[in-house]
């Protein structure tokens, strides 16, 4: 019995954190639908973030990795149709002082 408990709280230890870093739903249209790169990542710069590090299609969201215009690091998730920021629950984690 305890090696089964111990299973199932080991089992919640490992699906719990990739849950956690799954990514956001932005939209359930077609990629037919989307907004192009290139007008995706004009939008992107308009809003601020020049310093882009990573460009990622993922299954239904734009995403970046790089600075905004205060510097500091980002990862943000953009709707491909309407190119609106998506809220996220990943955590960004600091840059140490001698990479800024």
């Amino acid at each position: 019995m305890r090696s089964i408990a111990f299973s199932l709280v080991l089992l919640g230890a490992v699906i719990v954190p990739l849950a956690a870093h799954a990514n956001p739903t932005c939209t359930t249209e077609p990629k037919a639908k989307w907004m192009s790169e290139e007008a995706i990542k004009a939008k992107i710069a308009a809003l601020g973030y020049q310093k882009i590090r990573s460009f990622k299609v993922t299954e239904s969201c734009y995403e970046i990795y790089g600075s905004d215009k205060d510097n500091k690091l980002v990862e943000v998730y953009f709707n491909p149709i309407t190119g609106d920021i998506v809220p996220s629950e990943v955590p960004v984690v600091p840059r140490p002082r001698n990479e800024r």
